[in-house]
């Protein structure tokens, strides 16, 4: 039997985007799979009880059941280490390897990768979210070091409603945030469907665009052996960026 390679995704539980998206992501690696492990996340705010939703504890119960499928990799769809602080990624990727004995990724840790290994010290920001939310990942990435040199995001809170944004609304956002010229935009949500909008959106603005859910599965397949550039049709990531 060919060696499989198998990969775990920790997935918010009101999140219908990400999991057909992935699949169809990986499809150009037919030895490829995906493995969705999820847990209660139903809102994104700043409020006490938006952000215990996060509690380490909930999300490592879902990945030691990921691990009995014995996945390469665990990944956590999800953006929520732009607004909470990116060591809250840091600690929880520390924890569940020494819990399951697997390597583990964040959407948002691979994306910070992808910006140094590419230079990315301006970027352009599209997401859902909140003003609060909003202006909390911007400052934790200027305190990392990274200026957003423009955003747009639409100021919804409901995780579920971010999968009915529209295509053309998506569209309309990258092209405005492109306007500014960043280095690089990232669609920064894995419940909205920016990954199939990139490479035609790429073309059209000459700027590399990282969606999360594409920074999330470019990782997972490099911690679980696997080549991410075997993915054709899903933007600059896979093709440019090793």
């Amino acid at each position: 039997m060919t060696q499989r390679t198998l990969l775990g995704m920790l997935t918010p539980s009101s999140n219908t985007t990400l999991e057909p998206v992935t699949t169809a992501m990986i499809a150009d690696i037919p030895e490829a799979s995906a493995h969705f492990g999820r847990f209660r996340v139903t809102e994104i705010a700043l409020s006490n009880q938006a952000l215990a939703q996060f509690d380490d504890s909930e999300i490592l119960r879902a990945a030691e059941l990921l691990s009995h499928a014995k996945v390469g990799s665990i990944g956590w769809n999800g953006t929520s280490s732009g607004w909470l602080g990116f060591e809250a990624d840091e600690r929880l990727c520390r924890r569940i390897t020494d819990a399951t004995g697997i390597p583990a990724c964040t959407s948002v840790l691979a994306l910070n990768e992808i910006f140094d290994i590419t230079g990315v010290k301006r970027f352009g920001l599209v997401t859902p979210y909140l003003d609060d939310v909003q202006a909390a990942i911007v400052k934790n990435y200027g305190s990392a070091g990274y200026e957003c040199v423009s955003e747009r995001h639409l100021r919804k809170q409901d995780n579920f409603s971010f999968s009915e944004v529209g295509a053309d609304e998506l569209r309309a956002m990258v092209r405005e945030v492109a306007k500014d010229k960043p280095q690089a935009i990232t669609i920064f949500c894995t419940n909205l469907r920016g990954a199939p909008l990139v490479e035609e959106l790429e073309k059209e603005t000459g700027v590399p665009i990282y969606d999360t859910i594409s920074t999330v599965v470019w990782k997972s397949l490099k911690q679980a052996g696997a080549d991410p550039s075997r993915i054709r049709g899903w933007g600059s990531l896979f093709r440019d960026v090793r």
